[in-house]
């Protein structure tokens, strides 16, 4: 493709051009547009190459070790820390917000054994009928629907989960943090300060992660200008899709199918018949990260810990054992699916919750991408190489085709 006029766009920073029209048609495209950079962020850095992943310049490791989840929404919506006031004040209006309305409960009741993710894609649309200010558009209205998502997503799943155990709702507990409030909504029991740290860190680890499948749906649709509530329904639609979101689920099935009383030659049989096979392996490899996923490295601890303090640690020494196989065979590194698994189990919830929770603690990544967008629009509409039939076709009439 030749280029006969650069222009730097106002809004991505990137370079556009007229096309030289005597110019050959590009004979190549990297497929699912990787390493093609669409639009300019300040949300979230990736190096690939390096393993890092930051948030707003703090890099993963130093808010897993330090942060908590509602330090980190406050970091992706200002793009900066907190003071303790401002901390204090976002704290409150999450817990004002998480209570869900009463209809929500109702049509909760209402709906069929669907999959998680079909009934967070309702019920988050649901959500805007009850919101007054759906359809408001100044800079302050978009913010408080951000945290408004954030809390009741959260509310939603772990409600959800609840009634399909056949439990009945529990209020969530405005004493309580985010990542405490969603256990106690989902069990009935107030966690102990081990399971509270490790899922408040399991969300800090999945609140961002630059142009992923579903970050690009969200901000695509936020580019038309709809309203927060349908860009972040196309998210969750994006994440549902199983080459996006689930692979934690099926690293479960997978640990659940070999068994938690599984020998060391049971696990090394039947991975080596399925590498054979050509199978997947659910959990390995990343198309951004060349090295470790720097959010495997904390989620791999993890798994230990709870599994021996829950007194399942086969769960982790069995996951121990494929990593070590897939990586001497496959060269592939875990990603944060794979640890996330065996660390979701040995807290109690059920696998079917499991990509709905990546939605819980996303929220905060998808509404400050939204933000960032409104802030700064401009209608994504990208081109496409033609690879179809010559122009011009001729005209055949149908009784001669």
């Amino acid at each position: 493709m030749m280029i006969d006029t650069l222009v730097v766009d106002p809004v991505y920073g990137a370079i556009v051009g007229a096309i030289d029209k005597k110019a050959e048609p590009v004979a190549e495209q990297k497929a699912g547009l990787e390493d093609i950079v669409a639009t300019s962020s300040a949300i979230c850095y990736l190096d690939g190459d390096r393993g890092v992943l930051a948030y707003c310049g703090h890099d993963i490791h130093d808010l897993a070790e330090y942060a908590t989840f509602e330090e980190v929404c406050y970091l992706l919506w200002h793009r900066r820390l907190p003071t303790r006031a401002e901390l204090g004040d976002l704290q409150s209006q999450l817990a004002a917000a998480r209570p869900l309305p009463e209809a929500i409960i109702r049509l909760m009741r209402q709906m069929p054994a669907v999959d998680g993710m079909d009934a967070l894609r309702t019920l988050t649309s649901a959500l805007a009928h009850y919101d007054r200010e759906a359809a408001e558009t100044s800079p302050a209205a978009q913010y408080r629907k951000a945290v408004r998502l954030t809390a009741q997503v959260s509310t939603l799943v772990a409600t959800w989960g609840r009634l399909q155990a056949g439990a009945g709702p529990i209020d969530p507990d405005p004493v309580l943090g985010h990542a405490a409030n969603f256990l106690y909504m989902l069990t009935g029991n107030r966690p102990g300060a081990t399971a509270v740290r490790a899922f408040d860190v399991a969300l800090i680890l999945h609140a961002d992660h630059e142009l992923n499948a579903s970050t690009f749906a969200a901000r695509v649709s936020a580019a038309t200008l709809t309203d927060m509530y349908s860009a972040v329904v196309g998210a969750i639609g994006a994440l549902k899709g199983p080459l996006h979101g689930g692979a934690n689920a099926d690293v479960m099935r997978l640990l659940l199918e070999l068994g938690e009383n599984a020998t060391s030659d049971r696990v090394e049989s039947a991975i080596r018949a399925k590498l054979a096979r050509k199978e997947k392996i659910p959990g390995f490899g990343h198309r951004v990260y060349h090295t470790e996923d720097p959010r495997a490295t904390h989620l791999r601890q993890m798994s230990k810990e709870l599994g021996i303090k829950a007194g399942q640690p086969s769960w982790f020494q069995m996951s121990q054992q494929i990593e070590a196989m897939v990586k001497a065979e496959k060269k592939l590194n875990p990603n944060v699916d794979f640890y996330s698994a065996s660390t979701y189990y040995t807290l109690g919830i059920p696998i079917d919750l499991y990509t709905p929770i990546f939605a819980v603690s996303r929220m905060s990544g998808w509404t400050a991408h939204v933000l960032e967008q409104y802030a700064n629009n401009r209608l994504i509409r990208p081109r496409a190489d033609y690879i179809g039939p010559a122009y011009p076709q001729r005209w055949i009439p149908v009784a001669q085709r």
